[in-house]
């Protein structure tokens, strides 16, 4: 039996911290979240211009601010969170910018964030001023640490100051609604998966009847995890209990703003939509306070992948990318999912061996069907995503280092220069890009490994051979060979065809010769009508591969097994495969 006691206990103080399920009792039972699927994309809210912004070290600039509103409104969000307004002057003036003719598109409506003050509130109202929608995001935070540390009050006085502060918002809204304008209300619990879910049940209740939420006109119930403190079942179930037990319920929009302090924020929004949530709030590639706010690009992505519309324009997600890195001036990492530069690259050779034999398969069966490649089913190892679909190229998917194979070096020369490499080539070929990194470690790019090829393989060939040779039938199924070496000596020899009658050639000569592999294929039109030829021949009990490129097949097949030759004769002298880039 396994002995579950022989990791060392840490001298860590994790005895200081208390798990979540003794800080905040849920009292569901019956759970239906897990056995249920997302089929469909939620409400999605970006807020980068409000959370992601008060998160950075260089708060965006109004350049910054008008570039990534107008990069969300075109990915087609249509509710975006545009600031804080009263908070900082730099907000206010954005969202009154926001309120000239024309700045927001028809089908967009901005939320403006406001904590329960009522001169913070008057603030809000004046910035949107003008604006034909709009939502009031109203927030205070609840949890018992919160009360007792950063407010000061107990939950009835808590529960007092929400309400008053929700009732002015909505005496502020009654001169835009009587002006035929749309506001609508919104209201977060911050911190709501640290308070008691009784307590947060009875504010959102109240705030649903005092703001008379309809089914057409719903109030949004957002309930974050501003901090996340537990598993995401733990979430889910929250969600779950008040989306069962919430007053109107055809009347709320149920929300969540889930933060990633434990690297399960992406898991937790998933999780919280299967419990009921209807509207997810976060950041593109998850940028916000600490670790971050939950990332609405995987999210979406991780949507499409499952076959579900994410209802989201990611097809350019480099160019998405490239806003949001200028705007925040922060980079999204290589390993990023979906959009970072490494996500659809294999260094690892069995991996790239499935992807190559996978992207052909794929390509095959697209034909079959007689479907764009574009459009068939996507069903290609170690590639959840089609990388085309979010605007990616394929040159990237497999890229070589010492830890790579033969899959996919023989995929980027046949990807970039049309090799179609015989398998035991491949392996051969694998050992010389092996020995050419093995010593620095590094990458090694698809024209560094043609140089490598074309110096083991081609040049040989080039330098050495006859000055002069021709061939000729000399009757059916007999070749003859002759040529003049550059020495003067003849060779002469006979055989079934022009490649036996030269290795006849160079037995004459003292080379004993025997052909083990050929092979021929043409290159692409962009390379002259050019083929090449591959050769795997023993000579003298030595074996070694050569390969020719030429406008005539027979000229390419001649040098190749000349270069094959050169490469045995000279292996005493330099060991096969030791050619550098």
């Amino acid at each position: 039996m396994y002995d579950w006691n022989r990791q060392r206990p840490s001298a860590m103080p994790y005895h200081r911290y208390q798990p979540a399920h003794q800080r905040v009792d849920v009292p569901l039972t019956g759970r239906g979240w897990p056995a249920r699927r997302i089929t469909r994309a939620p409400l999605w809210v970006p807020v980068d211009l409000r959370d992601g912004n008060q998160a950075l070290a260089e708060p965006m600039d109004p350049a910054r601010k008008r570039r990534m509103f107008g990069l969300l409104t075109r990915m087609g969000f249509k509710e975006i969170e545009v600031g804080y307004p009263s908070a900082s002057q730099t907000d206010f003036d954005f969202v009154r910018e926001l309120a000239t003719p024309g700045a927001v598109p028809d089908d967009v409506t901005v939320v403006v964030f406001t904590a329960a003050r009522r001169d913070l509130i008057e603030r809000t109202f004046a910035s949107i001023e003008g604006l034909p929608r709009a939502v009031v995001h109203l927030y205070t935070a609840t949890a018992p640490t919160w009360r007792d540390v950063v407010l000061g009050h107990d939950r009835r006085e808590l529960r007092g100051l929400i309400t008053d502060a929700a009732a002015h918002v909505a005496r502020l809204a009654d001169a835009m609604l009587a002006d035929g304008r749309d506001v609508r209300f919104q209201f977060s619990p911050e911190v709501f998966n640290l308070t008691e879910p009784d307590y947060v049940l009875e504010i959102c209740n109240d705030l649903t009847a005092l703001w008379d939420a309809s089914p057409d006109r719903p109030v949004i119930h957002n309930l974050p995890a501003t901090v996340e403190v537990a598993t995401p079942n733990v979430y889910a179930d929250q969600i779950e209990y008040m989306h069962r037990h919430l007053d109107r319920r055809d009347a709320v929009i149920l929300s969540v703003h889930p933060h990633n302090d434990r690297g399960t924020g992406v898991a937790c929004a998933e999780l919280a939509l299967l419990a009921g949530a209807q509207r997810v709030e976060g950041c593109l590639f998850g940028n916000g306070e600490r670790t971050g706010n939950v990332d609405l690009v995987t999210l979406a992505l991780n949507l499409h992948t499952q076959g579900v519309d994410p209802m989201l324009d990611l097809s350019d997600i480099d160019e998405i990318r490239r806003v949001v890195e200028h705007c925040n001036r922060l980079p999204v990492p290589d390993r990023h999912p979906y959009a970072g530069d490494l996500v659809h690259t294999a260094f690892s050779g069995t991996h790239q061996d499935a992807i190559g034999k996978g992207l052909a398969h794929h390509a095959k069966r697209a034909a079959e069907l007689g479907v764009p490649p574009e459009q068939a089913p996507w069903e290609v190892p170690y590639l959840p995503i089609d990388p085309a679909d979010i605007g990616r190229d394929y040159q990237a998917v497999i890229r070589v280092n010492s830890q790579s194979g033969k899959g996919g070096i023989a995929y980027l020369l046949r990807t970039r220069y049309g090799l179609e490499l015989p398998r035991r080539l491949q392996i051969d070929f694998s050992a010389v890009v092996q020995r050419a990194t093995d010593g620095s470690g590094e990458e090694i790019t698809a024209e560094q490994l043609w140089e490598l090829f074309h110096a083991t393989y081609l040049a040989p060939g080039e330098s050495g051979g006859p000055a002069e040779w021709s061939t000729r039938e000399t009757g059916p199924g007999t070749h003859e060979f002759t040529g003049t070496l550059r020495d003067g000596r003849r060779l002469r020899g006979t055989g079934n065809g022009p490649l036996s009658a030269l290795a006849a050639a160079l037995a004459g000569d003292g080379t004993e010769v025997d052909i083990l592999h050929y092979a021929e294929h043409a290159l692409d039109p962009g390379r002259g009508g050019r083929a090449i030829a591959y050769v795997e021949a023993r000579v003298n009990g030595v074996t070694r591969w050569g390969a020719a490129q030429d406008t005539s097949v027979l000229t390419a097949s001649v040098h190749a097994l000349l270069a094959a030759v050169h490469r045995a004769r000279t292996s005493a002298r330099t060991p096969a495969g030791t050619a550098q880039l």
